[in-house]
């Protein structure tokens, strides 16, 4: 199952990305997360943990890093995955911003509907938030 949603913000890709690299900040602007963090930078293969804003925290795997484009974490549980990208194009109209979430295994035909139902509803926040974010950092 996967879930995306996504946004178009005068802000670089880069000063998006900056809000992405500061890790131990994504409960500033997203507001599913309640607490986060990495052995290290934000980098491929870099490990930590998700704390969401309702639920118990998990492990995080960074699988993927395109410094100022792209990253893509994992979180796996008995049973489940979640695959967590986040995409950014530059465009004539500005930085599109795009986050998508993919889950598998069998507990997603339980977990699926509910998080399907969370998700749809707390992505639009979480861009709009990290857009705006970004843009009042950009005119600081």
């Amino acid at each position: 199952m996967k879930i995306e949603h996504r946004t178009i913000t005068n802000a670089s890709p880069e000063a998006v990305f900056r809000l992405y690299e500061d890790v131990a900040n994504w409960h500033t602007w997203d507001p599913d997360t309640k607490q986060a963090t990495l052995d290290g930078p934000l980098r491929t293969g870099a490990q930590g943990k998700l704390t969401p804003t309702k639920g118990r925290t998990v492990p995080m795997r960074v699988t993927d890093v395109v410094p100022g484009r792209s990253f893509t974490v994992e979180s796996k549980i008995p049973l489940f995955r979640m695959v967590f990208e986040h995409e950014l194009t530059p465009g004539p109209s500005g930085t599109e911003i795009l986050h998508r979430v993919t889950f598998s295994g069998l507990l997603s035909i339980l977990l699926g509907p509910m998080l399907s139902r969370q998700l749809n509803a707390g992505l639009p926040v979480t861009l709009e938030r990290l857009k705006q974010r970004a843009e009042s950092n950009r005119a600081a």
